[in-house]
């Protein structure tokens, strides 16, 4: 899974713009949050986030040719890393701004991997 941060100039009005490879299914099952609500991805990340930060996602997911456009919202931040887990920020789909079209594909692409109990980047 690969992340690039574009700092934008103006960081109060303006989103933070993440663009975000996931080219294997694993990596996906990984990042994706299925328990909050609307959906959410982990996404790994240096850049410093504040809680409650909008940010909007260029993603694109494991085959498919398509550019997801995602808003979304930080709704927690591991800065730096610990037992294992990737510094990053775990973010929450804006329902609104496409984030209901890319949790559906997510889980249309995790299928029944969504009930395992294999660990996460997130919980």
């Amino acid at each position: 899974m690969q992340a690039d941060t574009n700092p934008s100039n103006d960081t109060i009005s303006k989103p933070g713009v993440l663009s975000l490879a996931i080219k294997e299914k694993a990596a996906l099952y990984a990042a994706y949050m299925p328990y909050i609500k609307g959906g959410g991805l982990f996404i790994p990340t240096n850049k410093n986030f504040k809680i409650g930060e909008e940010v909007f996602m260029l993603l694109s997911l494991i085959d498919d040719p398509t550019k997801f456009k995602v808003v979304g919202k930080v709704i927690w931040v591991s800065p730096a890393p610990v037992n294992n887990r990737p510094q990053g920020i775990g973010v929450q789909f804006n329902e609104k701004d496409g984030g209901i079209e890319v949790k559906n594909k997510i889980e249309a692409i995790l299928g029944g991997a969504l009930k395992s109990n294999r660990p996460t980047h997130t919980m």
